[in-house]
């Protein structure tokens, strides 16, 4: 269909409906919506772009496109037919908003269901009709064109899409773009998914036609439009996986619709995410290209489907084996999902038992039990049981900008600590990055994933490598005990009921922060979470835990966590000793245990100890692990550590934090009423049922 056409049938369409601004401005609940609920058709176009002519590859984008696109099938009912995927060469300018006009604008319904999705570069462009600013753009496959000295670019600006977007005759619209517009100078880490912007550059001619010609439409219509940044100057980013790359944002979202259907706000959903991409090195923040304010995500229908792992894709001609899809698992766990771990078919009393994986995709075979229902492609599974390796590594990858002297040394001095291995940046998957301070050449430091510096991981200038290396020993120790506790994350998966909140204390009534509970074991009818705030709390605060046990039996609890500077710290539960205290009276600790059906707050409000936020301004991670059974192993760790009387507040330093989290993986496993079951050798991993813990995690901001 000719642009033209379209635009004079899209103008003949709002008045034959006689639909207003205002009416199309109310978006209500439209996000879970608009995927989840049925409608007659839903249609989907995928953009994904790894090979630029003339530009340096990305490597996550195809990877982004199959994560959109089984979950599309698997979580949403979208029938393949009808998801369009553009990738590689075929995603040219011309070709895009072909495909956009012929199988969405063309063939959608009032009451159908669009979505789109585009991972690739952007890049920002001058136009001639506004030669003062520049306008955020889409690079395609066909970036450039024409003689090299007219620098005309090929790109589809975002105005222009965002108009498409609109004009679309149905309000049931979504889009995701995986993408960002600022450069980051110069790049640290993690690849970015922006170009930087030419002054000099053209935009081609019939992209400018084209958008004049949207602009031209009365186009009311305000889809919901998540974007990889909420900082224009954030830049997104991708990341190598486990035998994949994939975009931060992309593999973040896709987890999170396949574990959770919460009735939430997007802003909610956002938090999610941004608190699983810290996990993952990555301090972007997703966000949403809309002014409108308390736009929601709602539940699934009643009686649809619930959260999952993953999907049955395939069974072979033995009837035994099956092919899985894995990308419901949290991608920090991913990687060391072991042989072993098992999955439960919704509510089928079949069980899946891992054989192997490559990537996201995994092998498996059927648990025999009599008078099961035959195995379908397309089933949901949940995990069951988790098997994690005891032999895990903190790996730090060595910068390319480094001298070959350098990351021989480098790699010479981390071979020294246990349980740290070093890999090139880019070529496996890392926790961290070791590189030169861009600032100060001369001086070498640890670094995030993403290039932000880890606080108190630097050398002095002109130090040698190996020296700076040394330094790092005790903050080693505690990011691989950070990693592990990691591992434990099953929000999505634990089949324990619990509910914990985290609260400023003030004179009136508690105030919500952050809310987490394991969504799995309520019912989505009455699963309504609260709106919550933007997770800040200010400087000087008084905090506390609320943790609701809703499950049949009781529950053990223990806190760990990072400060402001990387440092570990855990939540003290002090048993108040016979005698008075003296300078050897060693101070006592004991289990903290919720009863069936009670809430408990931490620190106790009974006691006189507090828990107040002190400065300076930081970014602090709780992990909240409950174990249906007593954490003995971990308790007697914590007691091993000497501890002073002045350090016995609620939240203290963590002063042996591997050996204690080491000690809580095995109470973990302790509890697994699968372990004498399963073909697992104790001495080489870990085995949890997610029937007997939970993980839940929170990340906020002080300020």
């Amino acid at each position: 269909m000719k642009r033209r056409t379209f635009l004079e049938r899209i103008g003949s369409i709002l008045a034959v409906l006689g639909i207003t601004e205002a009416e199309w401005l109310s978006l209500g609940n439209r996000y879970y919506q608009a995927l989840a609920q049925p409608s007659p058709r839903k249609l989907a176009l995928l953009i994904g772009i790894n090979q630029y002519p003339k530009i340096p590859a990305l490597s996550g984008c195809l990877t982004d496109v199959e994560l959109q696109r089984e979950v599309l099938i698997h979580r949403f009912g979208f029938q393949g037919s009808d998801i369009l995927t553009l990738t590689e060469e075929e995603a040219s300018r011309e070709f895009i908003e072909t495909a956009f006009l012929d199988r969405l604008s063309n063939q959608a319904k009032p009451d159908d269901t669009v979505f789109f999705h585009f991972s690739g570069y952007g890049s920002r462009v001058k136009l001639e009709t506004s030669p003062e600013t520049m306008q955020n753009a889409l690079v395609t496959a066909n970036a450039s064109f024409g003689p090299q000295e007219e620098k005309i670019v090929n790109y589809i600006l975002e105005e222009t899409l965002l108009l498409l977007l609109r004009s679309l005759p149905t309000e049931r619209v979504t889009a995701v773009l995986d993408t960002s517009y600022y450069a980051p100078t110069p790049v640290l880490g993690l690849k970015s998914r922006a170009l930087p912007e030419s002054v000099e550059a053209k935009l081609a001619a019939e992209e400018l036609d084209f958008l004049q010609q949207l602009k031209t439409q009365k186009l009311p219509s305000t889809p919901i439009v998540l974007a990889a940044t909420s900082n224009p100057k954030q830049s997104a980013r991708e990341e190598l996986f486990s035998g994949f790359s994939a975009g931060l944002f992309t593999y973040a979202l896709t987890q999170y619709l396949w574990e959770f259907t919460p009735n939430t706000k997007i802003q909610v959903a956002l938090s999610y995410m941004e608190n699983s991409l810290s996990k993952l090195g990555s301090k972007q923040q997703p966000g949403l290209l809309s002014s409108q304010k308390n736009q929601h995500l709602t539940s699934l229908p009643p009686d649809s489907i619930i959260g999952a792992e993953g999907a049955v894709t395939a069974i072979e001609e033995d009837g035994k084996t099956v092919q899985l899809w894995l990308a419901g698992l949290p991608p920090q766990v991913l990687l060391y999902y072991g042989v072993n771990s098992r999955f439960t078919l919704g509510t089928t009393r079949e069980e899946l038992v891992l054989r192997s994986r490559t990537g996201l995709t995994a092998k498996a075979q059927i648990s025999q039990i009599e008078g099961a229902n035959p195995l379908q492609i397309g089933q949901l599974i949940q995990e069951a049981v988790r098997v994690l390796p005891r032999n895990i590594n903190l790996i730090i990858a060595l910068d390319t900008g480094l001298e070959r002297i350098e990351r021989v040394d480098a790699t010479s001095a981390f071979a020294g600590f246990p349980h740290v291995s070093t890999v090139v940046a880019g070529e496996k998957p890392a926790d961290y990055l070791f590189a030169k301070l861009q600032q100060t050449p001369s001086r070498y430091g640890l670094f995030s994933l993403s290039g932000e510096l880890i606080s108190n991981a630097t050398g002095e200038a002109g130090e040698a490598v190996k020296s700076t290396v040394q330094k790092l020993a005790p903050k080693l120790s505690t990011l691989l005990a950070a990693k592990l506790w990691r591992l434990t994350e099953n929000q999505g998966s634990s089949r324990l009921a619990l509910k914990t909140t985290l609260e400023i204390i003030n004179n009136i009534s508690p105030r919500v922060i952050m809310q987490r509970e394991t969504v799995r074991t309520f019912k989505t009818e009455t699963s309504i979470q609260k709106s919550l705030p933007t997770p800040i709390v200010p400087i000087g605060s008084q905090m506390q835990y609320r943790v609701e046990n809703q499950s049949d039996r009781p529950v053990y609890l223990i806190l760990l966590g990072l400060n402001n500077n990387h440092t570990a710290i855990a939540f003290y539960s002090w048993e108040t000793p016979q005698e008075p205290n003296t300078a050897d009276t060693k101070p006592l600790l004991k289990e903290v245990v919720i009863a069936p059906g009670e809430t408990l707050t931490l620190p106790q409000t009974n006691t006189a100890s507090e828990w107040m936020i002190s400065g300076p301004a930081s970014e602090c991670e709780h992990q909240l692990i409950f174990s249906t059974a007593p954490f003995n192993g971990t308790l007697a760790a914590l007691n091993t550590a000497k501890y002073s009387t002045t350090e016995q507040g609620p939240i203290g330093p963590l002063l042996n934090s591997l050996e204690v989290v080491q000690a809580l993986l095995q109470d973990l496993h302790n509890a697994s009423a699968f372990k004498t079951e399963m073909n697992v050798t104790a001495a080489d991993s870990h085995s949890l049922d997610v029937n007997n813990w939970a993980s839940l995690g929170f990340s906020f901001q002080v300020l």
